[in-house]
């Protein structure tokens, strides 16, 4: 099949621009050679095994066969073929007994197994870049444990949370990510040498079995032409959550840089500069840049869905896609993770700035807490609400404080004495359980 032009240009453009080392080795189209070669060197080998074809040509294989990447795109420009292309080309360096070579074999055998040990390989790295955000998280989260800001619902200021708390459920959400990816691995990790429609008829199953267990993969099943495409679509709604995540936080931290606000600020390192036009800025660009970078990855699992649905044992309308939403995606998870644990680990926290933001309601915050006392009292809800609702409105109109309006609303001193309300209005009522949470999510 012939390679998509322009996937080949968009994947260099982002390889070069966002991929870290690591994780670019795996889609170059040298190592994408480098594992069809293998995979086609133990096949040969597997079927001398079983007597198909001679020892001899199966050694002379391993020990001669390899690969110019300059060579096989230029037989593609005539084939229009990749792995024709490939195979002309390695042919040339093998000699006779590359008539073995590729033997009852389809090109998805090569391809789709291909991609099981790159897909596997990169999400591997994504997990070694989850469990290390994670860490980082952890650690500004004990840092922060009870530190107080006020928790906003609407956007608007509800009850006091610590900003260890709201950490400690970043850590926690990116856990469930990292379950995500190590369930759905063993479901990508699968190859298939089965033949045109995946019956075997040319090729012994014990073939597939051998070459699958080399290259640490499970062999399908049941597959036509191609493994089947649900569990790619999978693995792309897995990343798609979490560049979700990753946006859900940029996001907060945007949010919480706001000058009004200013209770978190990313890094801003010496001789950065904020805007063309106006020196005194400091924008939330790594948040921005992660927040975008979503919408792509988004997207990429939007066509991987869109793969699913093939005509009868297979056709192509899958492929120009996965030569683009595959290493795009590893691609860009990977570094959003690197980016936001960078943008976590060197996050600038101002606790006087959250203190003064909770002040500014004056307690309204403590609003529930002698509400729900008034109806522990014996007070009928409704009556109770409407009661603490009078007080609260006053403190949003004028200048005294929840406190000082409670204390002369008859209807709740009937049952709760002035020294009491005073005792109820304190942030340790909404911290109490904070040691608890902590434990439960193993970072006490």
């Amino acid at each position: 099949m012939p390679s998509a032009g322009a996937a080949h240009i968009f994947r260099a453009l982002m390889i070069e621009r966002y991929t870290l080392p690591e994780m670019a080795a795996i889609w170059t189209e040298q190592r994408k050679y480098e594992i069809w070669l293998e995979i086609e060197t133990l096949a040969c080998e597997a079927q001398a095994e079983l007597g198909h074809i001679p020892v001899e040509d199966a050694k002379t294989i391993r020990a001669k066969a390899k690969f110019v990447l300059s060579e096989i795109m230029e037989i593609e420009k005539r084939t229009n073929h990749d792995v024709i292309a490939f195979l002309e080309n390695v042919a040339s360096y093998v000699g006779p007994a590359c008539r073995w070579m590729h033997q009852g074999m389809t090109s998805s055998d090569v391809l789709d197994t291909t991609l099981a040990v790159q897909t596997a390989q990169a999400s591997d790295i994504l997990l070694k870049d989850l469990r290390e955000l994670r860490e980082v998280i952890a650690k500004r989260a004990k840092e922060f444990k009870m530190t107080p800001m006020i928790g906003r619902s609407h956007g608007i200021h509800a009850e006091p949370i610590t900003f260890g708390l709201k950490l400690a459920l970043m850590y926690d959400e990116f856990g469930r990510a990292l379950e995500r990816l190590e369930q759905v691995q063993p479901r990508i990790r699968v190859g298939k040498i089965s033949g045109a429609v995946g019956t075997h008829a040319h090729l012994d199953p014990h073939v597939e079995s051998n070459v699958c267990k080399t290259l640490g993969l499970t062999p399908a099943t049941l597959a036509t032409q191609v493994v089947q495409r649900d569990r790619h679509a999978e693995f792309h709604t897995v990343l798609a959550l979490i560049a979700s995540s990753i946006d859900r936080w940029a996001t907060e931290f945007r949010h919480l840089q706001r000058t009004e606000v200013l209770e978190v600020e990313e890094y801003f390192s010496p001789g950065q500069k904020g805007s063309s036009a106006m020196p005194h800025k400091r924008n939330p660009i790594t948040g921005e840049k992660l927040s975008g970078l979503a919408r792509l990855v988004r997207s990429n699992a939007v066509a991987a869905l869109e793969n699913v649905a093939l005509w009868h044992e297979r056709d192509i309308s899958h492929s120009s896609v996965e030569r683009v939403i595959f290493p795009d995606s590893c691609t860009l998870v990977n570094y959003m993770l690197t980016l936001l644990r960078k943008l976590v680990d060197r996050l600038i926290v101002y606790p006087d700035n959250m203190k003064r933001n909770l002040e500014i309601t004056r307690g309204l915050y403590h609003s529930q807490t002698i509400l729900l006392k008034l109806t522990e009292r014996g007070l009928e809800r409704k009556t109770a609400y409407e009661a603490v609702q009078r007080a609260a409105m006053k403190t949003w109109q004028g200048d005294k404080s929840l406190l000082e309006n409670l204390v002369v609303e008859e209807e709740i001193t009937a049952k709760i004495p002035p020294d009491e309300i005073a005792k109820l209005c304190s942030l340790e009522h909404h911290f109490r359980w904070v040691d608890d949470t902590f434990r439960k999510l193993g970072l006490a």
